[in-house]
């Protein structure tokens, strides 16, 4: 797979490339990761990527030109377009899966107040991570590329995989690790018994029990 990173701050992505899984998925060539700094396709003199809105208005938005000739500069037969924005549909697990089977994903960062609204036109999907409001599209780029690279084949090892969260629509179940008792807070009896059947019904029983927490919290939230 190939994932295309269109952005005006390349620079912070230097850590998201350089550290643990996407580092080694890199390494062992599951993934090719481009940084685009979409400011050298503007034929502004003074490379400006933005201005004013017609009508007026705050902020600055985003201009169509240095997209669409990011764009056709990359874009080939295989590439999905998707444009970061608050507007798109809210990422989840499935929508991480569908496109970990793409070959060619190019992925639009915003800035400032926004995109020109024909910039819409010329992508395929818009997704949003969340209602909330960042100052850019940089952070979520990288979340959508981390939750697409871990699925793919030779990344992470199959068994973990199948034990993820989501999957069937419930969380994952709690886990503990040595020691067995700190400081009175002990680990459940049933996960050091042996007894590998009474432990994966104790495990499906802790998915639903926080499964179901969630949801009475975010209710009352």
């Amino acid at each position: 797979m190939q994932i295309d990173i269109l952005t005006l701050f390349p620079e912070m992505f230097q850590g998201f490339l350089t550290e643990s899984i996407i580092k080694r998925a890199i390494e062992k060539e599951c993934v090719k990761i481009n940084i685009i700094n979409f400011r050298d396709y503007t034929t502004d003199p003074h490379n400006k990527v933005d201005d004013v809105p017609f009508g007026g208005g705050a902020g600055m938005v985003l201009q169509i030109e240095p997209i669409y000739n990011a764009l056709e500069a990359i874009r080939t037969d295989d590439s999905y377009v998707i444009l970061m924005t608050p507007n798109g549909k809210t990422y989840n697990q499935n929508k991480a899966k569908e496109l970990s089977k793409k070959k060619h994903i190019i992925l639009i960062c915003g800035h400032y107040e926004g995109f020109d609204y024909r910039i819409k036109d010329l992508v395929d999907e818009e997704i949003s991570i969340g209602n909330f409001i960042l100052t850019g599209g940089e952070l979520p780029s990288m979340m959508i590329s981390d939750s697409i690279i871990r699925l793919l084949p030779g990344v992470i090892s199959t068994e973990s995989l199948e034990s993820e969260s989501f999957d069937d629509d419930l969380l994952d179940y709690p886990v503990y690790t040595k020691p067995r008792d700190f400081k009175g807070m002990k680990v459940p009896e049933v996960l050091v018994s042996g007894n590998h059947a009474k432990i994966e019904e104790y495990r499906k029983a802790e998915r639903e029990r926080v499964t179901k927490e969630k949801i009475e919290k975010e209710s009352i939230n």
